[in-house]
């Protein structure tokens, strides 16, 4: 069975084993957007730093100086396989402890997420790479989901807490599944989240994870609510690289 797949007995066959002379980042900005990867290049004097290759072609990471900062940066795949493949080839080349990751979620609860972003407490694993990083269990605690609320306070960013719905299968959220998450007070409904979480755990590292509302499934019918422009706006990156001086 899958949730029976950690092992901590053996080691891995392959493994991310970092080379000398890493570049040093105090924090690593993660993104799913090709727009805002864009905008960083545009509006920051960046430096390409390595290169994470894959059959879907070349991820870069680049870095640049804010604030006294050396903040890296790259583009992300979709999904929990993808996303944490990622970060462990970025550790290969880059010396970096801390990721600050944003992203679009899918809203459970209408109520109280809408106009919000949306802070995960834990994530259920509804999906199998984390089984690899961690033992069983069905949520894993996101640790530094407190670190990220007392900054939206400070800065006076509307905010709601609670737990995450994390799954591989996009098109296979069904409505049981949604009603049983959404009782055991999952507000939204993501693809990285609890394995992102899973890879820091394993390594060592530090997550800082925030969500936008993007579409909602507490409604009669599916609705985007301008899915693709949440995903795309630059007011998200701007709060993840203040985020990401001041942890």
């Amino acid at each position: 069975m899958i949730i029976e797949s950690f092992d901590d007995k053996s080691n891995a066959i392959i493994n991310p084993d970092p080379i000398d002379n890493r570049f040093k980042c105090d924090v690593c900005i993660v993104t799913f957007s090709s727009l805002i990867e864009e905008y960083v290049l545009k509006n920051f004097k960046t430096k390409l730093v390595g290169e994470s290759r894959c059959v879907s072609g070349l991820f870069p990471f680049h870095a640049f100086k804010y604030k006294n900062k050396t903040i890296g940066i790259y583009r992300t795949l979709l999904g929990a396989p993808a996303s944490v493949g990622f970060v462990e080839d970025v550790t290969i080349f880059v010396d970096v402890k801390k990721f600050v990751v944003f992203g679009s979620a899918g809203a459970l609860d209408k109520e109280i997420c809408y106009g919000k972003i949306m802070i995960p407490t834990y994530a259920y694993r509804d999906e199998g790479t984390s089984y690899h990083y961690a033992k069983p269990d069905d949520y894993i605690k996101i640790k530094n989901s407190r670190v990220v609320a007392d900054f939206m306070n400070r800065h006076q960013i509307p905010y709601v807490e609670g737990k995450c719905w994390t799954t591989d299968a996009f098109y296979r959220e069904t409505k049981n599944n949604f009603l049983k998450r959404q009782k055991d007070g999952c507000i939204a409904v993501d693809m990285e989240c609890s394995a992102m979480q899973a890879v820091c755990d394993f390594r060592g590292l530090d997550l800082y994870y925030f969500l936008m509302s993007g579409d909602l499934l507490d409604a009669p019918e599916w609705a985007d609510r301008k899915l693709h422009e949440v995903n795309h706006t630059t007011t998200y990156f701007d709060i993840a690289l203040e985020l990401a001086v001041e942890v």
